[in-house]
């Protein structure tokens, strides 16, 4: 009997020859830093402040001439009208207003009514006047008589000199009594128990202490109506004391108007008040100021005085000023091809284009003429 196993062990000589030679091919171990990625290169950052460009001769530079100015302080103000020119509007007689012509902001004029009080004391003084015009025809009628008889000597002078001095006596009283009507607001002709209070001269009404029905005690009491003339105002300032320097009495400071920006006044320096504010030191600076009709109490303005000695300064065209973080730089060559930023402080803009430099550079320094390509340039 013939037993056949050639073919399963050719099989199984086959499966473990494959394994050794996989196996010996295994033997080499995997490098792990194969996969991972290339070194980082770092760069440093660009300091703004000082760096260096490729081509400089692109950025042209220009010089900062020399300008010379009067330092400007500039302070806030309030307008007010002038005291002197404001007259309180006063009534004689005491009662109660009955009307009222004219309210407070109102522009009057001289001789305008403004309100009316029936007043008591109208019967009082008209009593007096009617006894006293009485008095005055008795008083003459006795100096006729006397005159007559000492003509025909039936008196003696003596008598004519007391019947003169009576009627004399007699005339002020009437003429008295006549004066205070007047002053009243009363016709004597066509007396009243109203009384007329006008306006003692032309203005704005700046205050009013009055209403309808309300009592007016006549001197006493408070004034029905201020009238204030506005041609003229006051300018009223708080300067510093370390500024004071800056005012001079007699010399003129421009009013700039919050409403009205494109106005420029003109405005006298008229008085400084010689006592400080102890809690903020400041002392008060008054300005006279002729009202074109824009100004208005209240109003806030800006002073600006110019009393202080012309200083040097640099200016520069507005190009070459970077405006940046709310604050003004310039760029300055510090070597070829290398440029420094410079943080300045400017002032007001001068004709041509220029700008005023106060503090960062002087006269005769180099910056290139248009900051804003240069900060472009750098940040690219």
């Amino acid at each position: 009997m013939k037993i056949k196993f050639a073919g399963p062990i050719l099989l199984a000589s086959s499966c473990i020859a494959l394994g050794l030679l996989l196996a010996g091919c295994n033997d080499k171990k995997a490098d792990p830093k194969a996969g991972a990625p290339p070194p980082a290169t770092v760069e440093p950052d660009l300091d703004a402040n000082n760096f260096k460009v490729d081509h400089p001769e692109q950025f042209p530079l220009v010089t900062a001439t020399e300008h010379k100015a009067a330092p400007a302080l500039n302070v806030t103000g309030v307008v007010q009208p002038d005291v002197a020119r404001a007259v309180p509007v006063i009534s004689l007689a005491t009662g109660r207003v009955v009307e009222i012509k004219a309210r407070l902001g109102d522009h009057v004029e001289k001789g305008q009514l403004l309100l009316r009080v029936r007043s008591n004391d109208v019967s009082g003084v008209y009593q007096v006047y009617l006894k006293a015009v009485n008095d005055e025809r008795l008083a003459r009628q006795q100096l006729e008589r006397a005159q007559t008889l000492y003509e025909k000597g039936a008196v003696a002078k003596s008598a004519l000199e007391q019947a003169e001095d009576a009627q004399q006596d007699a005339k002020v009283d009437l003429d008295t009594a006549t004066e205070q009507l007047r002053l009243l607001g009363v016709d004597k002709d066509h007396p009243s128990g109203i009384v007329d209070v006008t306006a003692p001269i032309s203005g704005v009404i700046t205050d009013q202490q009055v209403t309808n029905a309300a009592g007016v005690q006549g001197l006493s009491g408070p004034n029905p109506f201020t009238i204030s003339d506005l041609s003229y105002v006051w300018i009223i300032c708080d300067v510093y004391e370390n500024d004071l320097d800056a005012v001079q009495l007699g010399e003129y400071a421009d009013i700039h108007l919050n409403a009205y920006p494109d106005r420029v006044l003109k405005g006298h320096i008229d008085n400084i008040l010689p006592v400080l504010d102890p809690n903020i030191r400041t002392a008060k600076v008054r300005l006279e100021v002729a009202n074109p009709g824009l100004m208005r109490v209240g109003m806030f303005v800006t002073a600006t005085f110019y009393g202080k000695e012309a200083e040097t300064h640099a200016a520069v065209p507005a190009a070459a000023i970077l405006h940046l973080h709310d604050r003004e730089w310039v760029y300055t060559p510090v070597g070829t091809g290398h440029f420094k930023r410079l943080e300045v402080v400017t002032g007001n803009m001068l004709p041509g284009n220029l700008q005023e430099v106060v503090s960062g550079i002087k006269p005769g320094d180099q910056v290139v003429s248009n900051a804003l390509v240069l900060q472009n340039t750098v940040e690219q």
